[in-house]
C-alpha cells in the first residue's frame, strides 16, 4: 500500500488511541487491582515454589511471569469493541459498509489502538513499581527481575509485536461476530475465560498437568501472554523462543484470514430496519 492509501487506517488508529489516554481514572483504579492481585498470586506461588519442590518453573521466573502478565494484562482481547456493538444495536453499522476503506483493514487498526493504549496506562506503572520501586526498597527478591540477557530482550520485543498483532486480529474476529450475532453478550462471556484460562493469566501455562503441554503449547491464547513472558525470563529461549514466535505469527495470519472471510459474508447479508 501507498502512504497515502494507509493514511485512512493511520488515522483512525491516532485518533482511536489518544481517545483511549484518556481514560487515566480507569487505569489508576486498574492498576491498583492488578497490584493487588499480583501480590496474592505472587505469596500463592511462593508457598509452593520456595520449598524443594519440582516444578517446570523457578520461583524467580514464576514471579517474573506474574508481575509481566499483571503489567499486559489488558492486552487480552476478552471483550468486543464496546461502541461497536453499540453501533449494531442502534443500526448504525450500516454505515460501516459505505466507508471508501477497507472495511477489515479499517476495525483492525481501531483494534491495534485498543490493544496498545489501555495497556500502556498501567503496564508502565506496573514495571516501574515491580521493577524498580521494590528493588530499591529492599524486596527485589518478590519484584520484577530483569532479564534473561540481550537475546531475551531482542526475542521479547519482538514477541511483544507480535502479541499486538494477534490480540488486535482475536479483538477484531470478536468484533465481527458481534454483527454475526447481533449482540456482544454471548461473545463476551464465552471468550473471555478462554482468554484467562489459556493466556496464562490464571496460572502460568508451564505449572498447568504435563499431559496438556503440547495442546497448551500450540492453542492460539498461548501467543497472547504465555510466550512473551517466558521468554522474557528465560524459560523459554533459543529455538524454542523462534517456535513460539513462528506460532504468533502462523496465528495472526489464520485469525486476519478468517475475520476477513466472516466479515465479508456478515457486511453482505447486513439488513437494517426501522427508519
Amino acid at each position: 500500500m501507498t502512504a497515502s492509501a494507509l493514511r485512512p487506517y493511520h488515522a483512525v488508529f491516532r485518533a482511536r488511541f489518544q481517545l483511549l489516554l484518556q481514560y487515566r481514572a480507569a487505569a489508576i483504579a486498574g492498576f491498583g487491582t492488578q497490584c493487588w492481585w499480583g501480590t496474592i498470586k505472587v505469596m500463592i506461588f511462593s508457598a509452593f515454589l520456595a520449598g524443594p519442590v519440582a516444578s517446570p518453573m523457578t520461583l524467580r521466573e514464576t514471579i517474573d511471569y506474574i508481575w509481566l502478565g499483571q503489567a499486559f494484562l489488558m492486552l487480552l482481547p476478552w471483550s468486543a469493541d464496546p461502541e461497536l456493538a453499540r453501533m449494531v444495536r442502534s443500526g448504525d453499522i450500516a454505515y460501516e459498509r459505505l466507508r471508501p476503506v477497507d472495511g477489515y483493514a479499517y476495525w483492525y487498526a481501531r483494534a491495534v489502538a485498543r490493544r496498545t493504549a489501555t495497556p500502556l496506562l498501567r503496564a508502565m506503572p506496573m514495571v516501574l513499581l515491580t521493577g524498580v520501586v521494590l528493588p530499591s526498597l529492599g524486596y527485589g527478591r518478590w519484584g520484577l527481575g530483569p532479564p534473561a540477557g540481550i537475546a531475551a530482550v531482542l526475542l521479547f520485543i519482538a514477541s511483544m509485536a507480535l502479541v499486538v498483532a494477534l490480540a488486535s486480529a482475536f479483538s477484531t474476529l470478536l468484533d465481527v461476530l458481534v454483527v454475526m450475532t447481533l449482540s456482544e453478550r454471548g461473545v463476551n462471556i464465552l471468550v473471555a475465560p478462554l482468554a484467562i484460562v489459556f493466556s496464562g493469566s490464571l496460572i502460568p501455562l508451564p505449572l498447568l498437568p504435563e499431559w496438556l503441554q503440547p495442546f497448551m503449547q500450540y492453542q492460539p491464547f498461548a501467543g497472547l501472554l504465555d510466550s512473551p513472558l517466558r521468554i522474557y525470563s528465560g524459560h523459554l529461549g533459543g529455538w524454542s523462543a523462534v517456535g513460539a514466535l513462528g506460532r504468533q505469527a502462523v496465528w495472526t495470519v489464520l485469525l486476519v484470514a478468517l475475520g476477513r472471510a466472516i466479515m465479508r459474508r456478515a457486511m453482505a447479508r447486513l439488513q437494517t430496519q426501522g427508519g
